[in-house]
């Protein structure tokens, strides 16, 4: 059973990352381009994170620890939050927050494009992460909307992707890429498991 002041401490940590922009641009500390640092480490912890909520699942099932799932939430939330922040970022720092401009990058640059998909694939998951939300969408129904996150972590990874192949770095990206693989194995293997065993429980 999990102590009950481990579910602030992993919220904590996941909000380090905030915590250390927000000294580095008070101390002036975020490097010779403090945009171009907002735009990557946003972005980088929100795919960090969706991978870390995806996770919870199969962690869950493996370690026994039902508690885990309490997490899911909190976790997908503070991903939304890096996720708004790195769109923020990005309309801000380097469009002005000129939509005119963001529809001519979006249409320029299909990474970018790319990458506000995935956002915009996240804004109902984080709309309907709340208990009202599932009530009134019903259980199936909002488990089948949030499905959406798997096409949403493709997304991203395309995005990330994307803009580490101007420099040809694609060593973290493999290592994201192949944890993701593992996670959908995990699914694959808990909804087969799932069905051979309502299969066995027919007459």
């Amino acid at each position: 059973m999990l102590r009950p002041w481990v579910k602030p401490l992993v919220l904590l940590i996941a909000l380090l990352p905030l915590a250390g922009w927000i000294w580095g641009i008070a101390a002036d500390r975020l490097g010779p381009n403090p945009a171009e640092a907002l735009l990557r480490g946003t972005g980088l912890w929100t795919l960090r994170l969706l991978i870390v909520t995806l996770a919870i699942t199969p962690l869950r099932l493996w370690t026994k620890l039902p508690a885990l799932a309490r997490w899911r939430r909190m976790l997908g939330l503070t991903a939304f939050g890096y996720a708004l922040l790195h769109f923020l970022s990005y309309a801000w720092l380097d469009m002005g927050f000129d939509a005119a401009a963001i529809v001519r990058d979006l249409d320029k640059r299909p990474f970018a494009l790319v990458g506000f998909a995935a956002f915009v694939g996240l804004l109902p998951l984080a709309l309907t992460s709340f208990n009202r939300a599932i009530r009134a969408l019903g259980a199936a129904r909002w488990q089948a909307l949030h499905q959406l996150v798997w096409p949403v972590i493709g997304l991203g990874l395309l995005h990330f992707l994307w803009m580490r192949a101007a420099k040809h770095r694609y060593d973290e990206v493999s290592v994201y890429a192949a944890i993701v693989v593992v996670l959908i194995a995990a699914r694959l293997a808990k909804g087969s498991t799932v069905a051979w065993f309502k299969a066995r429980r027919r007459p």
